[in-house]
């Protein structure tokens, strides 16, 4: 479990907080959706989760970050990795640069944790295999489209077999099809246990995959609730967030006059 108490956080040099008094809990197997404007404190949320800030990126942080109960401050930089894995939106900034094949790519994490040969090339195998990318095994990561590059990071990520996942956009550079493949990989992640946190702007994923949506309007919690409740709720729009297209057909059939259980006909 992955728990926030009444964190406030604020970046070195920032008059305000970007974070104001959050409260969040990310249970086993649970896929949380959070959603927002920009700069309402989307990547905040994910850099604090992982223990990046105010550890790396500096800022004065207060409340509570609490990692399977125990408190992230106690837990040195090395071994949080294992705990909490987090992916952003460009790939060239988690890519390690000196990797010459994708397979080496995506073992480079565990194999700086000293996990055993037999156990890295498994992990590996299935990182490549949950995303299916296993035929890019061989290729040159930097020689690789920037879908297929974030694909094999999230990959990175999985290798590493955290308990929790924060993934900051991970599909904003992906087509329909990776994102699909993405999904699929959420889906079955939460299966195993893991919690994962996704920061995305295509709320059709986030319907799919969350059991859960967080809205942030100003660095605060404003609305937190199912998935299907969330994204359907009228006041998303004025929080600079665009529902699911299921949710915009519904209002444009009820607009023009017509029953919008026509969909689930077409469903069956």
């Amino acid at each position: 479990m992955l728990t926030v108490e009444g964190l406030t956080y604020r970046h070195a040099g920032a008059t305000r907080p970007s974070l104001r008094d959050v409260d969040l809990v990310l249970g086993d197997g649970e896929v949380v959706g959070v959603v927002g404007a920009n700069e309402s404190g989307k990547t905040t949320l994910c850099l604090v989760l992982a223990g990046l800030a105010p550890r790396i990126v500096g800022g004065t942080l207060t409340g509570r970050v609490l990692i399977d109960d125990v408190d992230a401050t106690s837990l040195r930089m090395h071994e949080l990795p294992a705990l909490v894995g987090i992916g952003f939106d460009d790939p060239s900034t988690q890519l390690s640069g000196v990797a010459a094949t994708v397979f080496e790519e995506v073992a480079f994490g565990p194999a700086n944790l000293g996990v055993p040969r037999e156990e890295l090339i498994d992990r590996t195998a299935g990182a490549l295999q949950a995303l299916a990318i296993g035929h890019l095994a061989e290729r040159d990561p930097a020689r690789l489209s920037g879908g297929q590059q974030q694909l094999v990071a999230i990959a990175s990520i999985l290798a590493l077999r955290p308990r929790h996942v924060v993934l900051d956009e991970p599909t904003a550079q992906l087509d329909p099809s990776g994102t699909a493949l993405v999904g699929d990989a959420l889906e079955r992640l939460a299966g195993q246990g893991v919690s994962i946190l996704v920061v995305e702007h295509k709320t059709d994923l986030l319907a799919r995959v969350a059991s859960r949506v967080v809205v942030l309007d100003g660095g605060k919690v404003v609305l937190d609730g199912p998935a299907r409740e969330v994204l359907a709720n009228p006041a998303l729009v004025d929080l600079g967030v665009a529902p699911p297209s299921e949710v915009r057909l519904q209002r444009a059939l009820v607009a023009a006059g017509l029953d919008p259980a026509v969909l689930e006909g077409a469903r069956a």
